[in-house]
């Protein structure tokens, strides 16, 4: 490109050399792209910020289980056991079944909001691994449930529970997550396809209600018909309940830890390629 002066004389301007380009460009050195733990953890203080400034939700997680204990304990505890404090000793343990249960609902929900509401547009526009923020939520979502889980067993104890060790409550309690872990996938496959967050809460009640309800949780399967007492036994909720109760009470064995374990690893590898398949193809839409 050429310039002209006013006695018409043409001036041709000096060459840009490519390095003295760049350097009035860049002020710092390009930023390394972060690794997949890097990435996992930002998002995870993202979900912990997120739920900062939206306390409401701790309501959930703290009165509800509260609610339910309280509810059922005085309410069918001396119906079905004769005692209340005899009762809470095998609720209180499914409870905590319930509390996790409940609460990995939320990962699905927060998913599909940020992706409903455009937040997933902008991620996928960014250079980390995508899979992390699903990880990073799930990360998060572990807080929560020792959170819950240890409140929940405070107010047990308060109203007469009686674990058998200290030990057997925190070894019940690292089951619970690794067993909410397991069931998150489903609900996080299920945010990353459905169309809004009310289809995901609802449609996770409509599969969580029937599995809590008919499980060992709140009544043995004894007292059962025999066709709901063969689904309860085989309910991963009894399960998990069983496996609570036999850890806290100092009487679990090693197949019922292997079966909750198991079914949590299980849904983990149906659930999460299901889970990042569907992200993928969601991505590419």
């Amino acid at each position: 490109m050429t310039t002209a002066t006013n006695d018409d004389t043409i001036v041709e301007p000096k060459p840009v050399l490519e390095n003295a380009l760049r350097n009035a460009l860049a002020t710092h050195a390009r930023p390394k792209r972060p690794g997949p733990l890097s990435a996992s953890l930002t998002h995870l203080w993202r979900a912990v910020s997120t739920f900062r400034h939206h306390p409401g939700q701790l309501l959930d997680m703290v009165l509800f289980p509260f609610v339910f204990l309280l509810v059922f304990t005085y309410l069918f505890g001396g119906a079905i056991d004769g005692s209340t404090t005899v009762y809470l000793q095998q609720f209180l343990p499914g409870i905590l079944v319930q509390t996790v249960v409940m609460m990995s609902v939320y990962t699905g929900t927060a998913l599909n909001t940020d992706i409903t509401k455009g937040i997933f547009d902008r991620f996928r526009t960014l250079p980390f691994w995508q899979p992390a923020t699903i990880v990073g939520s799930l990360l998060a979502d572990m807080g929560r449930y020792i959170v819950a889980l240890g409140l929940t067993i405070g107010l047990g104890m308060l109203l007469g529970f009686r674990p058998a060790s200290v030990v057997g409550c925190i070894a019940a309690v690292a089951v619970l997550i690794v067993f909410a872990f397991g069931v998150s996938w489903i609900f996080t496959t299920l945010g990353v396809v459905a169309k809004s967050p009310s289809t995901v809460a609802s449609t996770s009640m409509i599969v969580v209600f029937p599995l809590v309800f008919a499980s060992n949780i709140f009544v043995p399967t004894a007292s059962m018909p025999g066709w709901m007492a063969a689904f309860a036994n085989a309910n991963p909720m009894s399960h998990a309940a069983t496996a609570a109760r036999g850890l806290m009470h100092g009487t679990a064995t090693a197949g019922q830890v292997a079966w909750a374990l198991g079914l949590a690893a299980a849904l983990v590898v149906v659930f999460a390629p299901l889970t990042m398949i569907a992200y993928r193809k969601r991505k590419d839409r």
